[in-house]
């Protein structure tokens, strides 16, 4: 059979259509674990070597049933602790079996502690997650301060309630309990949901923030970049990785699941794997 000049030309863009849906679906499937060392002389001789497992923004997002995927993933990273930094609900297809799937398996890997994003706040249904994922051995840690102990040495985690809750995207209404971070000796580590509030932490003088939010830029250009995130518009500036100011590190996670669009490019979800050292 002779296909004439218009007929392949529709076989062509098929077949590039088809194509672009595989890699799509390769983008938006594939969990990669990101390794980060992070090293500061503050930390203590008993926490060299801890590793941090950061998850943020699963948005309903299933990796297999019951999220076996994505915990085989998980427990290949081997934590001292998981943390995961907001939006584990999307409030548009509120689903919060989804989360549920996922901390039931993760608290057997490592303890896990939760801070909010702005879909808790937003879904109308705070209340409703917060005694979900508590009553599934997490610890909530919206505006809390917790000592994590090893062999009798400390380092502090802070956690923030994302500030939507407050009708603002100002955390420095939550500036009484950052407060207190200056006044402590021990290594300090924040959980919070907003990487564009990365001049409000080194503020008040934070070790090391891990933030989410951005959703790696949702579609990465080469050439160009990350396109946009939330809160920061068009070509934005924290969106992926470590940053610093001063004397405070940033380190931003791509997340697991899509919100508005539902679609990545060149943008992977991720697990972060944060090892804390006190020396190089």
């Amino acid at each position: 059979m002779k296909f004439g000049k218009k007929h392949k030309v529709l076989i062509g863009i098929l077949v590039l259509v088809v194509l672009f849906i595989m890699y799509a679906w390769y983008e938006n499937n594939t969990i990669v674990i990101t390794k980060m060392d992070y090293v500061n002389d503050r930390i203590p001789n008993e926490f060299d070597g801890f590793i941090i497992a950061h998850i943020s923004d699963l948005h309903n997002k299933e990796f297999g049933k019951g999220q076996k995927k994505l915990l085989k993933k998980l427990k290949n990273v081997n934590p001292d602790i998981i943390v995961i930094t907001g939006d584990i609900i999307d409030r548009r297809t509120y689903n919060l079996e989804v989360a549920i799937d996922f901390v039931s398996g993760a608290k057997d890997i490592a303890p896990i502690y939760y801070v909010s994003g702005n879909h808790e706040a937003s879904s109308g249904k705070y209340g409703e997650i917060s005694q979900g994922l508590t009553e599934h051995g997490v610890n909530v840690m919206d505006n809390v301060i917790l000592d994590i102990k090893k062999d009798e040495k400390v380092i502090k985690l802070v956690g923030i309630k994302d500030p939507i809750f407050l009708k603002s995207d100002n955390i420095t209404e939550n500036s009484d309990l950052l407060k207190e971070t200056t006044y402590f000796d021990d290594f300090t580590i924040l959980l919070s949901h907003r990487p564009e509030l990365i001049n409000v932490y080194a503020s008040y003088d934070i070790d090391l923030a891990l933030v989410g939010h951005a959703h790696g830029g949702q579609i990465n250009v080469p050439f160009v970049g990350p396109l946009y995130a939330p809160q920061q518009g068009f070509l934005p500036k924290y969106v992926s990785g470590r940053y610093k100011k001063n004397n405070t590190t940033m380190i931003v996670s791509r997340g697991l699941g899509n919100s508005l669009l539902p679609l990545r490019i060149n943008n992977k979800p991720e697990i972060v794997m944060v090892t804390l050292k006190n020396k190089y």
